[in-house]
């Protein structure tokens, strides 16, 4: 079984999906600066964004899931940022496929019930 992470990250720039776990490992540890076996889970994504993988250290082994869209593509944060916090809310609409910024959005101001 997959455990769920304490923290999970998405990696804001995109990677080559041909990578495997020893590259996107290194990645995260060269590139991030962060420990690829912090408990903590990497979200990556392809430039077209229609495509996922997330990196997940268990405590014995690492964990590469994939998932992929045909039709549309996953809400990714612009560019700026090396990686990005994600609340388990937001994954669960990322993985879905849908836009998870919206859960935090504000209705407009003249919107009514």
């Amino acid at each position: 079984m997959i455990r769920r992470p304490e923290h999970l990250w998405l990696v804001v720039e995109p990677v080559d999906m041909r990578r495997g776990i020893d590259g996107l490992s290194a990645h995260v540890q060269h590139r991030l600066g962060r420990s690829p076996c912090s408990g903590a889970g990497f979200i990556f994504r392809n430039k077209a964004g229609t495509r996922l993988k997330l990196l997940v250290w268990d405590g014995n082994g690492a964990w590469l899931c994939q998932r992929r869209l045909h039709r549309g593509g996953f809400a990714w944060p612009a560019l700026g940022e090396a990686v990005f916090a994600l609340t388990p809310a937001q994954r669960e609409w990322l993985v879905a496929g849908v836009d998870w910024r919206r859960l935090s959005a504000t209705p407009p101001v003249d919107w009514q019930a």
